[in-house]
Formats: C-alpha cells, sequence, structure tokens
C-alpha cells in the first residue's frame, strides 16, 4: 500500500511508522485510520519486524481529528450517509457505519503482535493521545502536551480509552483528565504514569530505539508475541485461574519447541542464542486463545 498521511520505514528489524500530515499537524482523518490498520496488518505479516515506534512527522504527534468538516466533523450521517434504522426509526447501532474508527486503530493495536513504543514528539490530543493508550511503552518529549479533551467538544473519549486508559492511570486520573478536557505538559502526564519518561527533544527518537533494540536483541519473538497478548488480555480476567490456563498452555508448548532448546543450550554455553521459530508460522497450537468479540 502506497503510505500518503504515514511514513513506514524499517531498520535494524525496528518499525518507525510517522503520521505524516504535518502541516495539519498530523490531525487524523479516515484516511490515516485505514493506512495505520493496513501499517500494522503488515507488521505482523514481516517477521523482519520485532519492534514498532510511533512518533509524528514535524512539530506535532496528532493534534487530534481533524476538525476541517467544522460543525458536521463528528455527524456520522452528514459525512458518510444515513445509518440503518429500524422500522420505528430507533437507529440500529450493529451497523458497522456507527463504528468509531479511533477504536478501530486502537483495537488493531491491541491486537499486535509486536512491541509498540510511543515516541510522542509534541502535542497530543484526542485521538493524538488515545491512540496510544493501545501501545505498551510511551516515552514523551518535553515539548509535548496531553488532552484528553473530548468534554471541551461536547463528545466522548473514543478508542477504547474508557477500557485502556484507567488500567493504565487509575480511576481518578482518568477522570481528572477527562472532566476537564484540559491540555497538561509532559511533566505531569509522566506523574500520572500516562508516559514512563520525559526526554530531550533531541533524546526521543535515539531513547525509544535503544528500548525497541533492548526487546529485539536477545529474545525469541514468538515469546514476545505471546506476552504481549498474555499481559494485556489478562487486564480482564476475572480470576488469576485465567492466567493460570494460559501459561500453562504456553509453558507446555513453548517447552517442547526449538526455541526453548536453543535458549538453554546457549545460556549453558554461554553463546547468544539463535532464535529460528517466526511468529509467521511457528505460534502455538493454543493461539489465539480467546474468542474474538465483534461488534454488533
Amino acid at each position: 500500500m502506497a503510505y500518503q498521511t504515514i511514513k513506514y520505514e524499517v531498520a535494524e528489524q525496528i518499525l518507525t511508522i510517522a503520521l505524516n500530515r504535518p502541516d495539519k499537524l498530523n490531525a487524523f482523518n479516515a484516511q490515516m485510520q485505514g493506512e495505520l490498520i493496513d501499517a500494522f496488518d503488515a507488521a505482523d505479516k514481516d517477521d523482519n519486524v520485532r519492534a514498532i515506534i510511533v512518533t509524528g512527522a514535524g512539530r506535532g504527534f496528532c493534534a487530534g481529528a481533524d476538525l476541517s468538516s467544522g460543525a458536521d466533523t463528528f455527524d456520522r450521517d452528514a459525512r458518510r450517509g444515513p445509518v440503518k434504522r429500524f422500522a420505528d426509526g430507533r437507529v440500529d447501532y450493529s451497523d458497522p457505519q456507527v463504528r468509531d474508527g479511533g477504536g478501530q486503530v486502537t483495537l488493531r493495536i491491541f491486537k499486535c503482535l509486536k512491541p509498540v513504543i510511543a515516541a510522542v514528539n509534541g502535542p497530543a490530543v484526542g485521538i493524538g493521545v488515545t491512540m496510544q493508550l493501545a501501545m505498551d511503552i510511551r516515552i514523551a518529549s518535553e515539548a509535548a502536551r496531553f488532552g484528553f479533551v473530548f468534554s471541551q467538544r461536547g463528545i466522548v473519549p473514543e478508542a477504547a480509552s474508557s477500557w485502556f486508559l484507567p488500567r493504565i492511570v487509575g480511576i481518578s486520573q482518568a477522570l481528572e483528565w477527562c472532566y476537564s478536557g484540559r491540555v497538561f505538559p509532559a511533566q505531569e502526564a509522566l506523574a500520572g504514569r500516562l508516559v514512563s519518561k520525559v526526554v530531550a527533544p533531541d533524546d526521543l527518537l535515539p531513547t525509544a530505539r535503544a528500548l525497541a533494540k533492548e526487546f529485539c536483541a536477545k529474545t525469541a519473538p514468538v515469546s514476545v508475541a505471546l506476552i504481549r497478548q498474555m499481559m494485556w488480555r489478562m487486564m480482564g480476567a476475572d480470576d488469576p485461574m485465567e492466567a493460570h490456563k494460559i501459561d500453562s498452555r504456553g509453558i507446555y508448548a513453548r517447552g517442547r519447541s526449538d526455541d526453548v532448546r536453543e535458549g538453554v543450550v546457549s545460556f549453558l554455553e554461554k553463546r547468544p542464542a539463535q532464535f529460528k521459530n517466526k511468529v509467521s508460522s511457528d505460534m502455538p497450537d493454543y493461539f489465539p486463545w480467546w474468542t474474538e468479540r465483534e461488534y454488533k
């Protein structure tokens, strides 16, 4: 796919996705939605991609939804045509036309099999911050600003952020930021646990790349893919027995793999491991262990 709103660059097994509408502070639109989903699809299929960094071109990360349509920006009927309705006039909310575009992006990131790092280089508001919540680690430049501005636009948080945000920062902090809708600096994001570190602007991408390289250097790709899904999906489990079931399947299936034999032998022989199993072809037979939810 020839991308127009993002850049897709792979170097040293690290994919860097740069939101690329710098003249609009990388404002999110339907084309960017489709291109981001396609990029994560491509990354999961490419065994040469071991980690992903998402950043913004120019001085912004993402200024939120593109508001160039004015008052109709969030009116789906006006922008996409009328959604389905029942005979009595009620909206059929199962119509895919109702679906939130930002949520489709975060759900795709949630399903990703590679570690994802947000390198937040500048303003990140609305979908510009909520898209980051499905990423694993967020690193901010001192120039970054964040805002869950929905209450100030008369709408509600989107991109499944009512699930992600409280799990990351806690319910009280999530509500404070969403109730007020104010834009806040990187240091407040750090204090509120939204980001893991704040660095000088020139250090942002080198810091993100150093972390990504650490994820790639000595690890088994299939193990990392499983770990990512285990951690995210167990956040919604109702009992630790659910984790024990999946842990047990993983230990059994991976314990018999060539990767584990290599991991143990290389350790005993004091040499770097050469892991051969691939995410594209060697995920264990119990994966996926969940039933995929449908929009309805």
